[in-house]
């Protein structure tokens, strides 16, 4: 390569590094070089001095239908237009590459073939030479129509000619070294053994069971025949494209496509990959944005994992699991008190579509911060606008670090979206076997039913009630099934599920909501009129119930809200009394008022959870009717007052709380007594105010 192209190539990767885009920048000039190798006649209009920077920045747009940073291909035809020199550009896309693996301690070459090669044989051939090189290798890819078959491989002064070109030549030599005169027995048996000496290692075969071919393609749906060992759930490769065996008949094979197959056709070619589909595990994917393959979407870079997980596995046996005991904090008044969830449960979120089913899994994610507990976010057939909303939600919270976000969007495939829930849970399975606490949120599993349905329909499977396929409630418990808290023998891990269901018009009857309402240990039910005439969260504590219960509250917590459930009841119950006349006794009278003043403290605005000891302060006012005095408008004040000073005042009282979680006579009476002294003080202050 001419030093000056490769002193520009320098100058493109100074750009990107000016811009800290270096792996943005990498994985948009990879494209368009595995591009140029694959299409000749793209490479040809490419490098003609004949068109304008202009006009190739628009091939390469439409090539790759408008998929490209334009700052990337701004940025590689200014350099490119400083080199006074044409036919230029794929040998500055080769030295920026060059570059960009050297940095990195990365060994780069050139991997011929007569036709191109798919990703599986790419990273196969990459896996063989860094083990054989004990080094990392990476490869692009080639035509020379010439070789006839077989591979030849490049690595600087370093060749592996493995082609039928060159082992055609050997065989040739070697006749031509014969004797003049032989028979035609001699030459038979020549070439026989020439062929059998040839390094068969070095040429890749495919067994007649692990090949077939596209028998028919359309809506996302493959028909093939000809693989007679493939499994259910197993990955297959069409050429470029991954595919997902859904049926298997005994003539045929029914695949779910992955990605988009529009130039998949009829005879293509079908490899098994003898493993089922897998998603990356690890550390490595917190902070990260993903799509159901565990593929990073957030121009990040790639993501180095851990270990590959299959999206579906077995549930924990009985054995291997122990009791849920242990609190997992929402931050969430209302929910901690009167419907805790215990990690390792599962508890549904139900409710109509805009009653804030989102806003209290994300602020329970939120209310993890510093709690040693990751979370996953998986968003199901949910407009990206609403999911990158979310993401700039959990940044803004100092969330995102401890959580993953996965999404399968609503312009994905039915099988994308039918599969990002399974893989989010084998994310949360690895952390969760390592021993550590995992809080997963699916978002939600009535769009995940209708992908379901939707494959389903495509696959000429049975329709049944609703249309949805007989075994929709497999779909669901199986998933919930892999929830739960491990035995201490197997470390102890927890993984609580947050299920989101939308119901239409408050109907909890309806079939996917009373599938999920019987797979889990729960639901918190939201109510558009509660939600509508000002109450949030709108939570109707009447139908939402948790089967785990006080097993999962510190004793601080269940002492302080005993009582809550039984006197909201008791105010609603009075309220609808107190419609049919107005001449109520003083006891009715203080329990409505009670009953308003509860409901006012229970009320939360998003994003802001509350700590478990400050959540015991205002349940401890409330139950000895310290807030009743109060004017209902000046209770939300009132609340944020009163922590302030008791944290300020108070700190060897707060510090016994969160270190105990108990409250003892003791302490109970010491904090009263803080609390009352600021009531008094508050109604001096106001009535100073109304003066």
């Amino acid at each position: 390569m001419s030093i000056n192209v490769s002193r520009y190539a320098r100058n493109l990767m100074d750009l990107a590094n000016q811009e800290n885009q270096v792996d943005l920048y990498y994985l948009q000039i990879k494209r368009i070089n595995d591009a140029l190798n694959k299409d000749e006649q793209l490479l040809k209009y490419i490098e003609s001095p004949d068109y304008t920077s202009s006009e190739k920045k628009a091939q390469l747009q439409k090539k790759f239908k408008n998929r490209l940073e334009n700052a990337v291909l701004y940025a590689l035809f200014l350099v490119r237009d400083q080199i006074p020199r044409s036919h230029v550009e794929k040998q500055l896309i080769h030295e920026f590459l060059s570059y960009y693996y050297s940095s990195r301690g990365i060994t780069y070459g050139t991997v011929y073939s007569a036709s191109p090669l798919d990703d599986m044989h790419l990273v196969t051939l990459e896996l063989t030479f860094s083990k054989k090189l004990a080094r990392e290798v990476k490869f692009e890819n080639k035509i020379d129509k010439d070789l006839i078959g077989g591979v030849k491989v490049v690595i600087n002064d370093n060749v592996w000619d493995g082609s039928y070109k060159i082992k055609m030549e050997k065989l040739k030599q070697s006749l031509l070294n014969q004797n003049d005169v032989v028979d035609l027995e001699n030459i038979t048996s020549s070439i026989i053994e020439d062929i059998n000496l040839f390094d068969k290692s070095q040429i890749e075969t495919q067994s007649t069971y692990t090949t077939g071919y596209v028998d028919t393609v359309g809506d996302g749906i493959v028909n093939l025949s000809g693989i007679y060992k493939a499994m259910s759930g197993e990955l297959l490769q069409i050429g470029k494209h991954k595919a997902m065996v859904m049926d298997l008949e005994e003539e045929r094979i029914q695949a779910a496509l992955l990605s988009d197959g529009n130039d998949i056709v009829k005879g293509m070619e079908v490899n098994s990959t003898g493993k089922v589909v897998e998603v990356p595990v690890g550390d490595a994917l917190l902070g990260r944005v993903i799509d159901a393959l565990g593929n990073p979407i957030d121009g990040k870079g790639s993501i180095k994992a851990d270990d590959y997980y299959p999206i579906e596995v077995p549930a924990p046996g009985i054995i291997d699991r122990q009791p849920v005991n242990q609190p997992l904090q929402t931050g969430i008044k209302i929910i901690d008190s009167m419907i805790p969830i215990g990690k390792g449960q599962r508890e549904l979120i139900i409710g109509d579509r805009q009653t804030g089913k989102t806003a209290l899994a994300i602020d329970t994610i939120i209310n993890q911060h510093d709690k040693n507990v990751k979370c996953i976010y998986v968003a199901i057939g949910q407009k990206n606008s609403t999911v990158a909303q979310i993401v700039d939600k959990l940044k803004q919270y100092n969330a995102l670090s401890y959580t993953t976000v996965l999404v399968a969007g609503a312009s994905e495939m039915p099988s994308l979206q039918y599969i990002a829930p399974y893989a989010g849970c084998s994310i949360g399975e690895y952390w969760m076997k390592k021993g550590e606490d995992v809080l997963i949120v699916y978002d939600d599993l009535s769009k995940h039913a209708i992908a379901y349905r939707t494959l389903s329909l495509l696959l000429r499977r049975p329709a049944g009630r609703e249309a949805y396929p007989g075994d929709v409630f497999y779909l669901h418990s199986r998933l919930l099934e892999r929830s739960g808290r491990l035995s201490e023998k197997l470390g102890g891990g927890s993984l609580t599920a947050l299920p989101i269901i939308e119901t239409q018009a408050g109907d909890i009857s309806a079939y996917i909501p009373t599938n999920v309402i019987s797979i889990t240990d729960g639901q918190i039910f939201l109510q558009s009129d509660l939600f509508n005439s000002g109450v949030r969260p709108a939570i109707d504590y009447g139908l939402s119930v948790s089967r785990v219960g006080s097993a999962a509250q510190v004793k601080a917590m269940k002492k302080v809200s005993s009582s809550l459930k039984l006197d909201l009841s008791q105010y609603q119950e009075v309220l609808d009394f107190a419609q049919f006349g107005s001449d109520l006794d003083p006891a009715t009278r203080k329990q409505i008022n009670h009953g308003r003043h509860l409901t006012e403290l229970l009320k939360q605005p998003q994003y802001m959870p509350m700590s478990l000891e400050n959540q015991i302060i205002l349940l401890l006012a409330n139950k000895n009717g310290l807030v009743d005095n109060i004017e209902l408008n000046d209770v939300q004040t009132y609340q944020n007052e009163l922590i302030e000073y008791v944290n300020i005042t108070h700190p060897d009282l707060i510090k016994q709380l969160i270190e105990t979680q108990n409250l003892d006579q003791q302490l109970e009476n010491s904090l009263v007594e803080a609390i009352a002294t600021f009531s008094k003080a508050y109604h001096q202050e106001g009535n100073k105010d109304a003066a």
